[in-house]
């Protein structure tokens, strides 16, 4: 258990303590932290931001405030495979919304839901700069375009069936 006043997550709160070290506990390094912790634990544990602040001096409400600020930042864990949807003008115009539809529809989740089994999450961005390829989702990484529902679907269940034999 840690040794904050968080509510009690379990969480290997030294592996966020090397980072600070790394960063001489500079306030001003909270985002590049946050970043750093992020990248080490999938999201942001409640009681990594108390730790970040005890450490840098900064209050644990700004903490929780630069987190939540920037879309960048997950404060839940995340499945396997983090579905990232694309959502801007070229996607929408191109069928965005239908591609959302089958994918919920799909998994039986909604946008910032994660299915059950923790394989997929879903996400929906304003743009992810692959507007030649709309409608386009990125998982974990790498771009799919020219979606159409049952093309994104057989992507999913591609992924699924990788998953389980890994």
């Amino acid at each position: 258990m840690c040794d904050c006043k968080c509510g009690g997550e379990n969480t290997d709160l030294s592996l966020i303590d090397a980072v600070l070290d790394g960063c001489g506990n500079d306030a001003g390094s909270l985002i590049a932290i946050l970043q750093k912790a992020q990248d080490i634990y999938g999201y942001i544990p409640r009681d990594v931001m108390y730790r970040v602040a005890e450490r840098t001096g900064v209050s644990p409400a700004k903490v929780m405030g630069v987190a939540t600020f920037y879309t960048q930042f997950r404060l839940k864990p995340v499945g396997k495979y983090l579905i990232l949807l694309c959502k801007g003008t070229a996607c929408h115009v191109n069928g965005a919304d239908g591609i959302e539809k089958a994918i919920c529809e799909h998994l039986d989740i909604k946008d910032g839901e994660t299915t059950k089994d923790g394989m997929f999450s879903l996400k929906n961005v304003a743009c992810l700069g692959c507007c030649s390829l709309s409608p386009v989702m990125m998982i974990n990484g790498t771009a799919y375009g020219s979606l159409t529902p049952e093309k994104a679907i057989s992507v999913l269940e591609g992924l699924r069936a990788e998953g389980a034999t890994v």
